[in-house]
């Protein structure tokens, strides 16, 4: 009976021991182990013995503050003996900041952090998300500070830079790396949010205003530059016209006055073979066709005159001599 109890007693202690002294660890994760109470080890990722009495898992509560919906507080505490070592977001709620121009504004952030160090995570800082979160504020509360409210709206990078800087080295010694911080909304009050669409509207009709006023100036230029080209080329083309009818006048008048030099030179060689006087015969004609025009274009009642008509006659007189020295059988 004795032996049995034994037996028992061993065989109890091999299942706790199987239960509690074997711990299995996650990837991305880490446990810390305590042998009576002082820090001995962390246990790697896979399967580990600890002594279930001697040792134990370090148990610490985290406590973490989001916002729902509406924007309430909400706050949540959570045991835990395995820290997550992948990279963390962590929302933190809005708060009021001062600018340095004196406006209140709120703002909310998001920090991404992950834990380098499970040791310093647990043993050099107690509570470690509400740490990063009030050491997140003072820093955001600080930098807002030096800034004022229009700065502070176009240099969002800026903020997000100095923050995780200021957070990244804070926040070293507790074996936490600040990866990267994100502000998510800025408000400013009601009064001047306002104000600030009453600014940007106006804005944005001054420089419709201005756009509209350049492009009707550069569409005034160009039709202008067309309106001057244009003129450049009718004048350009009106002078190359002028030129090619001074041209073919000139060649029409040369070729009519070397068609009437070839007939006058016909004539007077025909008029001197008969001994008669080709400026005569010549001046007669002249005579005629003019008078024929003024009987074609003038009344029929009306009969005209030369002034000189002695000279008339003594044309029309050679004409009549002319064809008196003709042979007959040649007219």
């Amino acid at each position: 009976m004795p032996l049995l109890i034994i037996m028992g007693l061993i065989v109890f202690f091999i299942i706790v021991f199987a239960i509690k002294g074997v711990i299995i660890v996650n990837q991305a994760e880490a446990v810390v182990i305590e042998r009576l109470g002082k820090f001995n080890r962390v246990l790697e990722p896979g399967v580990n013995v600890i002594w279930p009495i001697i040792e134990r898992a370090q148990k610490i509560q985290w406590e973490f503050i989001t916002e729902d919906d509406e924007g309430k507080k909400i706050t949540r505490r959570k045991y835990i003996t395995r820290i997550d070592l992948r990279e963390t977001v962590y929302d933190f709620p809005r708060q009021n900041v001062i600018t340095e121009d004196n406006v209140a504004i709120q703002i909310n952030a998001m920090v991404y952090f992950q834990v380098t160090d499970p040791k310093r995570a647990i043993y050099e800082i107690n509570n470690l998300p509400v740490a990063i979160k009030k050491l997140t504020q003072t820093t955001l509360r600080n930098v807002i500070g030096e800034m004022d409210l229009d700065k502070t709206l176009t240099s969002r990078d800026d903020i997000n830079s100095k923050l995780k800087s200021i957070l990244d080295q804070a926040t070293d010694k507790w074996g936490v790396k600040v990866n990267r911080v994100e502000l998510q909304d800025i408000i400013p009050p009601k009064d001047i949010k306002e104000a600030m669409e009453k600014q940007m509207r106006a804005e944005r009709a001054k420089r419709a205003n201005i756009l509209t006023s350049e492009g009707e100036k550069k569409s005034k230029i160009l039709e202008a530059e067309g309106k001057k080209e244009s003129s450049i080329n009718e004048a350009q083309g009106e002078k190359e016209a002028q030129i090619l009818r001074a041209q073919a006048e000139k060649e029409a008048r040369l070729r009519i006055a070397e068609g009437e030099a070839k007939a006058i030179k016909k004539i007077a060689d025909a008029l001197s073979e008969y001994d008669s006087d080709p400026a005569q015969y010549l001046i007669a004609l002249k005579y005629i066709e003019a008078f024929k025009d003024l009987a074609d274009k003038e009344n029929d009642q009306v009969v005209y005159l030369p002034y000189e008509i002695s000279g008339v006659l003594g044309s029309l007189g050679g004409i009549k001599e002319m064809f008196n020295n003709i042979p007959k059988d040649q007219i």
